[in-house]
């Protein structure tokens, strides 16, 4: 901050309002056709060679957007902005870490799990422990492969496959890759709420017909079979050939 003694302040003026001509991005050609204030003027009162009257001051600080506050050095200096306190990560007995998204309480929860990699079991591998509650959830793979046990079906997600159920239906997660951990994103309603589509999907060229991204496996890694869908254009496309 300047001094108080107002000879101080005005002789501290020059190099703001030239910081504040070059951010406002206007020469003193400019300037002078704007205000009427001649250019070797504002030169001048820029290189402190010159002190400006009050009535000079008000004309610039009004072409530049600038307060007086600025222009006297005496604007408070900007309240930081508060810190976001990390969200609390939570790891279960299995080594699974939970990552909160959604500090708020109601409404869809959001987070990110994270299985730690596992060694490779001969034979078949253990299904996974089953839980069930009240609620609805939505889960996509971001990396890896996530075994789901949901009521009697074994089900292998890759990074990109979407899964989303009631939670009374009894449900649980495994690694199903050995060797890498794998990460997923759940959106959970503990009151049934789910995400809703906005927007009808639109599948890629050559994508299988109604889907729009990989489909889930079983626990042999392989896709289930469905059988053909009719074609499911709109009213428009089919009528835009009409005469």
């Amino acid at each position: 901050m300047t001094s108080g003694h107002p000879d101080g302040t005005t002789a501290a003026m020059g190099p703001r309002l030239r910081a504040a001509r070059e951010r406002h991005g206007s020469t003193l050609a400019g300037v002078s056709c704007a205000t009427g204030i001649a250019p070797s003027t504002l030169s001048r009162i820029e290189t402190g060679r010159r002190k400006p009257t009050l009535e000079v001051v008000l004309r610039l600080a009004e072409e530049y957007g600038v307060s007086l506050d600025y222009l006297a050095g005496t604007a408070p200096a900007p309240a930081p902005a508060p810190e976001r306190p990390a969200p609390a990560r939570r790891t279960s007995g299995d080594g699974k870490t939970v990552l909160p998204l959604t500090p708020y309480v109601g409404g869809l929860h959001a987070h990110k799990h994270v299985l730690p990699a596992v060694e490779e079991e001969p034979g078949r591998p253990r299904r996974p422990r089953q839980v069930s509650h009240e609620g609805h959830e939505w889960l996509c793979v971001l990396y890896g492969r996530l075994r789901l046990a949901l009521g009697g079906q074994d089900l292998v997600l890759a990074a990109g496959d979407v899964a989303e159920f009631d939670t009374r239906t009894p449900h649980g997660v495994a690694n199903a890759g050995p060797g890498t951990p794998v990460e997923y994103l759940v959106l959970f309603g503990p009151q049934g709420e789910r995400p809703r589509p906005r927007t009808p999907p639109v599948p890629g060229p050559g994508a299988h017909q109604g889907l729009s991204g990989p489909r889930p496996r079983d626990s042999t890694g392989a896709a289930p079979a469905s059988s053909p869908r009719p074609d499911s254009g709109s009213d428009h496309d089919r009528c835009s050939g009409a005469s």
